[in-house]
């Protein structure tokens, strides 16, 4: 079925839209909370993850139900065959599933010690790290132009995570400090493991007719298992003494939900957006994270450097995604 076009634009922006609206509240929910204070034991983030994790496969399987007319039948069938009888496909997804599963906890420890706004700039290294893997695992070529904005990229990360001088005694200026790099350590490995998972399900996708929902439920299944072994490895304690939901709230749930349905509205964007509209998206919620981090949250104080180091950011996102056509013949074009 071929959408017409105006019916496509709408749905490229409307998918844009929710990309920005999901994005944003994500990141600013996770901040927000990760520094409430309230009585009572913290949610655990690795918990968190485990519930992203199952809401994530009860949406694919309900993605999978409405694909094959809302049959149990039919959707029953098609998940034996493709998950059950095809274990060596489904044991693939093990891999970027781990990967990913650790990424989501180590937002978690990045948000505990980043401000948002920087969260959100210093996370876009990820175009970097999935660049290198496309062109070392599936054999990608790189422009000129998409090279300039990779070392763009790098310049303005830089200059985001520059120490600024902060007021206070020395002692304070040491914790903010190592807190600072515990979330910009948490971040690279993230961006790290993002870029690698990524080109790894890329790859895995381009060698298969399967649903991507389909595969997604695959991921989440391997995802749920790595989640809670690593929730009772490292959490097992607080489990055991105060339940796996302790903690959670209305926030809580907020940012579970926005985890869950994340990776479900990056798939509509690819279908419908182009690399351009993605650059503007990513752009509109590092302005967006930083706004809200700044006057509500306050726990954002940008400096002259930091708008620079952002502003290099957004320029290296839309020349990366850039597609630069050479004129044809002796045609030119103002």
């Amino acid at each position: 079925m071929v959408l017409p076009p105006s019916h496509s634009s709408r749905l490229k922006y409307v998918s844009l839209g929710v990309l920005v609206l999901q994005t944003t509240s994500l990141v600013l929910t996770m901040r927000y909370s990760r520094t409430l204070k309230e009585d009572g034991p913290r949610y655990l983030a690795s918990s968190a993850v485990v519930s992203a994790e199952v809401l994530k496969i009860l949406a694919c399987t309900l993605l999978v139900f409405m694909e094959n007319k809302f049959s149990v039948r039919s959707m029953n069938q098609l998940l034996k065959e493709e998950i059950v009888n095809n274990p060596l496909e489904t044991m693939k997804l093990a891999i970027p599933a781990g990967i990913y599963t650790l990424q989501n906890n180590l937002l978690y420890v990045a948000l505990s010690n980043l401000d948002a706004a920087t969260y959100q700039v210093t996370y876009q290294l990820k175009i970097l790290t999935t660049a290198l893997f496309s062109v070392s695992m599936l054999g990608k070529r790189l422009g000129l132009y998409q090279w300039l904005s990779l070392l763009l990229l790098m310049a303005g990360v830089t200059l985001v995570q520059w120490p600024a001088d902060t007021e206070g005694d020395s002692e304070q200026k040491v914790l903010s400090a190592g807190s600072q790099f515990v979330g910009l350590i948490a971040v690279l490995m993230a961006c790290v493991s993002s870029g690698f998972a990524g080109v790894y399900f890329e790859r895995l996708l381009k060698g298969t007719k399967q649903s991507v929902w389909v595969r997604n439920i695959q991921l989440g299944l391997f995802g749920f298992v790595f989640g809670f072994v690593g929730m009772i490895a490292y959490d097992g304690r607080s489990v055991r003494q105060s339940g796996m939901f302790q903690g959670y709230n209305a926030i809580t749930c907020t940012v579970v939900v926005l985890q869950a349905v994340g990776g479900l509205v990056v798939a509509v964007v690819i279908k419908y957006a182009d690399n351009i509209l993605k650059g503007f998206a990513t752009s509109l919620s590092i302005i967006m994270s930083a706004l809200i981090s700044y006057f509500l949250l306050e726990d954002f104080n940008p400096t002259s450097v930091f708008f620079l180091g952002s502003l290099l950011v957004i320029v290296a996102t839309f020349l990366y995604g850039y597609e630069f056509k050479p004129a044809s013949g002796s045609t030119i074009k103002v």
